[in-house]
């Protein structure tokens, strides 16, 4: 005896549900973000590294935890340090940077 289901389902909608769901999903997540007000911010280095400036710039870099900045880089100034991008001191640092003596200066704008 062969059995059939009553509900077939065309070829062209097989395998959407899949998609629907994860669709589904991804956006209530950035619903709930956006209502919640918190926003996924980036990391300025990778774990086990931390950001190193250039001496006289606004160029940065990220350097291993156990090593010490390459030439040209110093650490930035304890408690100045920028952590994510857009925060309080990653905006600051944009249009500062230490000079040779280790001061604080500020860069002109680039034209």
């Amino acid at each position: 005896m062969r059995t059939t289901s009553r509900f077939r389902t065309s070829p062209s909608v097989r395998g959407r549900r899949p998609m629907r769901t994860v669709t589904g999903l991804v956006l209530a997540c950035a619903a709930v973000a956006a209502l919640s007000g918190c926003a996924i911010e980036d990391a300025i280095c990778s774990d086990g590294e931390y950001p190193v400036m250039t001496v006289g710039s606004t160029g940065r870099a990220c350097t291993p935890e156990d090593e010490e900045p390459p030439k040209g880089y110093v650490r930035f100034p304890e408690g100045k340090v920028p952590e994510k991008v857009g925060d309080k001191w990653d905006v600051y640092w944009e249009t500062h940077s230490v000079d040779e003596k280790g001061e604080i200066i500020t860069v002109p704008a680039a034209g």
